[in-house]
This record gives structure tokens, sequence and C-alpha cells, in this order.
């Protein structure tokens, strides 16, 4: 039986990620930071915020995260400093960044596949680095905002321990507060249903206390989130929220096809056979993965279409292990339809308490979730296209959830356009296509 998934191993790099592009014309008129005050610039937020990517926070991420990009652009305008607690250039946490490398599969085919990095292993020596503090980017990996007021959380994430001022005492908002910003950007919300998606829904929804890898209850979501923008915004700072993207349209879900079961007339008849008596029925050609469900009386059944394969299935399982086919394939490794509609339910009504809060305080709102949805047909910047597929597309890191260098940088232009808008503002656009994307080895 051939497993047959969209090319997650690629040879070669699409010309989107190789040719410079004409540099585009990003000012049509004078720079101006209209009514804002951009000298203090304070960068709220998880994984996504510090610069995440290929599995992994390091330091070349953290130079390319977008609260990096947005610094840079600022400072065209009057912005001020912009100071990150960097990993030492040996470091990554929590475990070393994937890199494309040859990979042999069960087959004995060579080809070039995401590896843990042989460079980097660990956080550094460990010791806390507050007195180089405070800092402007607070985002934390892993961080919810469901944490935000919980005290000695410093001690429970050893990032946030790293650079907090009293880890064991103080809650990720005091961080937040340690310098007196004139100008926030906040993107919280996507750890509070993350989790949950990418264990294959092994989480609870909404339990009264919620662990990692649980869906974080509403009404304790709003109360969080709206006692944060309060707080960060009493004083008369100005600054953006960004809404909560659709976890469930990234390359993490989208990459192994549900019918990527390609079968011989011969396979069909022989599983057809193994498989009688079942109502489970074969063809030749493309088929849904078998896949196991609890609630089904044979303990197993076939993928629907719109249900997802998470991209840490193993492949070899797939191709050699029988998975899919005479093995389901394990809950842990599929969406199914009831756990997508908890994902796209709770994000739809956290992105609307994120709403509330932008028109409360009169802050300006970016609608990411829309923004990267357009990334399936994919987004034109002078030239280059750029999209959701993986490896190829240009947008996505080795991870399937997190940014590339070039993906930062278009989410940052989106939110510099936002505020723009809101604030009346004419802060350049920064070139999306002088960063990088994936590197081929």
């Amino acid at each position: 039986m051939v497993y047959n998934m969209k090319k997650i191993y690629i040879i070669g790099c699409l010309a989107a990620l190789s040719f410079a592009a004409c540099k585009p014309n990003l000012n049509s008129s004078k720079p101006s930071a209209g009514p804002l005050d951009l000298s203090v610039y304070v960068a709220v937020g998880n994984s996504l915020t510090a610069g995440y990517a290929d599995n992994s926070l390091y330091r070349e991420g953290q130079l390319n995260s977008y609260p990096k990009r947005l610094s840079e652009q600022f400072a065209l305008v009057g912005g001020g400093a912009f100071v990150q607690p960097l990993l030492p250039s040996s470091a990554a946490y929590p475990t070393p960044q994937y890199v494309l490398a040859p990979t042999t599969s069960c087959t004995g085919t060579v080809s070039l596949g995401p590896v843990p990095s042989s460079d980097t292993n660990g956080t550094g020596n460990g010791n806390n680095i507050a007195s180089q503090g405070p800092f402007n980017n607070v985002g934390v990996p892993g961080i919810r905002a469901v944490d935000y007021l919980l005290a000695g959380y410093g001690v429970l994430n050893p990032y946030a321990g790293r650079f907090y001022a009293n880890p064991s005492t103080q809650t990720p908002l005091d961080e937040a507060l340690r310098l007196k910003a004139t100008f926030y950007s906040v993107w919280l919300g996507s750890n509070d249903v993350l989790g949950y998606a990418t264990s294959g829904g092994a989480g609870s929804v909404a339990p009264a206390v919620p662990f990692p890898g649980d869906i974080s209850p509403l009404p304790l979501f709003q109360y969080e989130y709206d006692s944060v923008i309060g707080a960060l915004f009493k004083n008369g700072a100005k600054g953006v929220l960004i809404n909560i993207p659709d976890v469930t349209a990234i390359p993490f879900f989208t990459t192994i096809p549900h019918n990527g079961l390609t079968l011989s007339a011969a396979q069909a008849a022989g599983l057809n056979a193994a498989y009688a008596g079942t109502g489970i029925t074969f063809k030749a050609g493309a088929n849904n993965f078998i896949i196991q469900d609890a609630a089904s009386p044979i303990g197993l059944r076939m993928m629907k279409d719109d249900e997802l394969v998470l991209l840490t299935t193993p492949q070899d399982s797939l191709t050699c292990g029988g998975w899919g086919s005479l093995k389901p394939i394990p809950a842990n490794y599929i969406l199914d339809e009831t756990e997508i509609s908890n994902v796209k339910s709770y994000t739809e009504s956290y992105n609307q308490v994120i709403l509330t809060a932008a028109t409360k305080y009169n802050l300006a709102y970016v609608d990411m979730n829309s923004y990267l949805k357009t990334l399936a047909t994919g987004i034109l910047f002078n030239g280059v296209n750029y999209n959701a597929q993986y490896v190829n597309g240009g947008a996505f890191s080795l991870d399937g959830v997190h940014l590339t260098p070039r993906g930062y940088a278009l989410v940052a232009n989106k939110i510099l356009s936002v505020i723009n808008q809101h604030y009346s503002a004419n802060i350049p656009l920064t070139d999306v296509n002088k960063y990088g994307g994936i590197r081929f080895p």
C-alpha cells in the first residue's frame, strides 16, 4: 500500500523563495506617527510574539519577530529602543529547532525533511537576566490569556522565569507593566485553544481549572483578557489588539490529506476482505484513512472529508506500519468533527471578547484570523506569492504553526496598516522580501 501525502519533503526551492524582487515603494508620503507616542513600545503575547519558529525559540527567530519588525518601523517616526530577552547564540527553547536535511524513509527513499538541529540545545546557563531589562518584548511561548494574572507564573514556565523580575511572585501582567509603555501590541489567546487542537482534542473543553492542552472557559478568558487590557491602557497608552487565527487552517492540520491512502485494485480488494461486515469499503485510487473512534461499535471508522490529520503523525507508520489502513490512526493524531467544532466555536467567542475590548478602549483591532486565511489562496508582496503550503509556501516555518521571518514581516505589515488607518498615522511598511524563508541545504 502506498501512502500518498502532499509533499512534506521537498527537494529544491521554489522561485518565490530564491529570487530577489525589486523593492516596493513603501512610502507614498512623509512618514508620521500621527497622534501616537511610540517612544516606549511593549509587545505582549505568546510564542508568536516571542519569535518562535521551526518548533523552537532561538536567537535568529527572536531577531525576526514581528515586534522587532514593528519597532524598526516605529523608529522611523520617533520610536525608541526595543530590548528583547535574547537567548544565547548557541541555545534554543525548549528543544533544538528544526532544519531541513536529508532523511531516509522506511522504504529507503532519501528526501529532505525537518530534523532537529545539532547546533543548539537548552536555554543557556539558566541565570535570570532581569537586570538586562525591563524588556520591550514580553512574549512567552506557551502562555495563555488565562495565565496572565497568575502569580508565580515564572516558576511554571522556564522561559518566563529567565527574564521576569520576580519569577516566584509576580504575574505576567506585572512584567508587561515594568516599562511605562506609551504603546502596546497584544496578541494573546491562541494558546487557550491551540494545545487542545495540536493534541488531537486530548484535553478537556472549558473545565473549571484549565490545564495546558484544555480549552479555556470563556468566562475566565473574558475576565482575564479584559483585566489585562484595562491595566495596560489605564494611563492613556495607545495600542493594537490582535485576534486569534483559526488554527485549523494552518499547515499543521492541512498538510496530510484525509484521503491520503492510495490503493491499487488488488490492495483495495484485500482491505475489503479484511473489513468485510463492518460497512467500510475501499476502492482503487484515493481513500480516506481509517482512524480510531471510541464511539464506534468496532472502535474505528473511516475519516470524514472535513476531518484533519496532524502533521506530527509518523510518516513511516503511515507508509510501512499499516496506519490508516490495516491499523487505525490513533485518535491523538486526528482532529475530528466535534473537536474541530470546539476549536472554531471557542476561537470565535474569544475573538468577540478581543473585539469588544478594542471597541471599549478605542484601540486598533487586527483581524488576523481573516488575514491569515487569505494565505490559502496566496498573498502577493512585490512579485512574490506567499501561501499556506508547508515548506514551499514561504510564510510558515517547519513546525507548521509558527511563521518564517518573511511570514512575521507579513504580519507586521498587516498590523502597521491597521495602526495607520485607526490612528491616522503614516508609519512605513517593511520590505517583506528582504527577510529569509525556510533554508534549504
